[in-house]
């Protein structure tokens, strides 16, 4: 339990770095980019109502309207909610990079030498090639979650696995930028996380409970980079 709560505590030092001189860059320009992104589509949705209206509830029921609307806003929320994170790290992998690789400089006065060899354009392919193979991992994981949950009686245990799910795929997720950085693989990184399960799911859990926060789940990405750094740099030291 004391690792847990070490990494409980990486995840909440990484908002002590996100805004020092040298990483601010690399925290403004993904996040923007979501906020972007993900406003542009809640406005096209938006301007596409009132013709979905029209189509959708006759002239007798238009009084709904005031109802549906606010209803529209509560769905868009929660799909930007479970999709934020998904998208954000897919734009900003090669980012997350560079901001793990400041975060690495700020602590320790160096940077991972596999990155300052390495072109921009492979940094890139090699970043959103992770993340692609990250998102196939975690898929995976969800057939025998949707099974357990829908199975009587031993459903019962789902809610917890769930939550080590969640708490497991976020500390993959994001020790891999520092890791990755390092030259690790894949299957290195999941490896480097079980050989230090209890802290790696003490971090998880940290940006688990950030990423169901409204608002602050928009920091949860970078903050997470930060913190995984942080913690990998850590154990390395020891």
């Amino acid at each position: 339990m004391v690792n847990y709560i070490k990494g409980i505590n990486d995840c909440l030092s990484g908002f002590g770095l996100i805004f020092k001189s040298g990483i601010r860059r690399y925290v403004v320009i993904p996040l923007l980019i979501n906020t972007v992104l993900f406003g542009g589509a809640i406005y096209l949705l938006y301007q596409q109502m009132d013709r979905w209206m029209e189509k959708l509830l006759p002239d007798w029921l238009a009084w709904l309207e005031w109802l549906i609307v606010p209803l529209f806003f509560l769905t868009i929320i929660v799909v930007v909610f479970f999709t934020f994170t998904l998208v954000a790290n897919l734009i900003a992998a090669p980012f997350n990079s560079y901001l793990s690789a400041s975060v690495e400089h700020k602590l320790t006065g160096s940077r991972p030498e596999n990155l300052v060899s390495e072109p921009v354009w492979k940094t890139v392919v090699r970043t959103v090639g992770a993340e692609i193979r990250k998102t196939i991992y975690f898929l995976l994981w969800l057939i025998p979650l949707a099974l357990l949950t829908i199975i009587p009686v031993i459903n019962i245990v789902a809610p917890f696995a769930w939550f080590l799910f969640a708490a497991w795929s976020f500390s993959i997720e994001y020790t891999d930028a520092p890791l990755g950085n390092r030259g690790m693989l894949f299957k290195e990184i999941r490896n480097y996380n079980r050989s230090n399960r209890m802290r790696s799911l003490g971090l998880g859990t940290g940006v688990f409970l950030m990423t169901s926060v409204p608002v602050l789940n928009f920091l949860a990405m970078p903050v997470a980079v930060c913190a995984a750094t942080k913690m990998t740099t850590r154990i390395s030291d020891q």
